[in-house]
């Protein structure tokens, strides 16, 4: 069998699991960003596509691949791949929903408090030798205990979920918002509440997006969102960049209409030094804290993942149905 990885090479390798299809299998490496041409030359007869979650795969390289019968995101991602093209064609197109869900709560979390704390003036000044200055300010202006905020989750599958797990030690009130609610029990087991989204804009201190993209979210975040916020609000990203009106979420922060935001996942990605999001005037630069899309992507999640993952073309090698389709198949 022939398998078609696309991504980093050495980072597949690195997490290659002990499985029979690893042994059995032919494969070939292309680099994420290769055009379709490179991708055909190297493997127009795969039997399987293993691939970067934030790479692309358009239909006409899918059409051309006769032998073809499972797209395996290597994450929760697949924004990229042309999923129509594959459901006609029959192809299964899968993520890895799920394996990187404590590890993006984390990132969550971290991104949260570091909001409240001012984590980035303050190591800045610290270095800069005026630790009792930014203290003395910090006291003035104020700290806001995490216990003290209203949390809202845009979605809740596996990340939201475990998000909620880790904010209860805590102690906030968290709520979530999804098209339909979840049953009482569930929100008991997660102690959440359900909450509709236009209040949750209003009303909530820290926002946080848990929904994948899709032509619906995409720019979901927009000017007619943040102008919704409390000044006090802020807004926490680890979901994927696209979900945010790059232009609306800079006017918000310089104008004051929101506080400030913590972004993990970036539009476009990788991120360039012209991206909007890096050029705010000096004044307001201290309002934003990026980090560079790191939330999912630890050690131990990778193993889970690529064990999940060679796994699941396994099993659609062999004629069966895989798991975690995302393509409607």
């Amino acid at each position: 069998m022939k398998i078609l990885i696309i991504g980093n090479e050495d980072r597949y390798k690195k997490y290659m699991p002990n499985l029979d299809i690893v042994r059995e299998a032919t494969m070939f490496f292309c680099p994420r960003g290769a055009g379709d041409e490179e991708l055909l030359q190297a493997g127009a007869d795969a039997d399987a596509i293993a691939i970067d979650p934030v790479a692309k795969l358009s239909g006409n390289v899918i059409r051309q691949m006769p032998n073809l019968k499972i797209i395996q995101s290597e994450g929760v991602g697949f924004n990229g791949i042309d999923c129509k093209a594959a459901k006609e064609r029959g192809i299964y197109v899968c993520n890895c929903k799920g394996a990187n869900a404590g590890a993006v709560a984390e990132q969550t979390v971290l991104l949260m408090l570091a909001l409240l704390r001012n984590i980035i003036v303050g190591d800045r000044t610290e270095r800069e030798g005026n630790q009792i200055y930014i203290k003395e300010q910090m006291m003035v202006e104020g700290i806001t205990e995490l216990a003290d905020c209203k949390i809202g989750l845009i979605g809740f599958g596996d990340i939201a979920k475990a998000t909620a797990k880790r904010l209860e030690p805590f102690e906030c009130e968290t709520y979530y918002y999804t098209k339909i609610r979840k049953p009482a029990d569930v929100e008991k087991d997660y102690n959440v509440s359900y909450m509709d989204l236009n209040e949750m804009i209003h009303s909530c201190d820290i926002i946080s997006i848990h929904c994948p993209v899709t032509p619906e979210t995409t720019g979901m975040i927009n000017s007619e969102f943040l102008n919704k916020m409390k000044p006090t609000a802020y807004i926490v990203n680890t979901a994927r960049g696209e979900i945010i009106d790059n232009q609306a979420l800079y006017d918000a922060l310089v104008s004051g209409q929101i506080k400030g935001a913590a972004l993990d996942t970036v539009a476009p990605e990788p991120t360039t030094r012209d991206n909007i999001l890096l050029n705010l005037p000096e004044e307001y630069a201290n309002r934003i804290i990026f980090s560079p899309h790191i939330g999912g992507i630890t050690t131990s999640y990778f193993y889970r993942a690529h064990k999940k993952n060679w796994s699941n073309i396994a099993v659609a090698l062999k004629g069966e149905r895989p798991n975690h389709i995302v393509n409607g198949l």
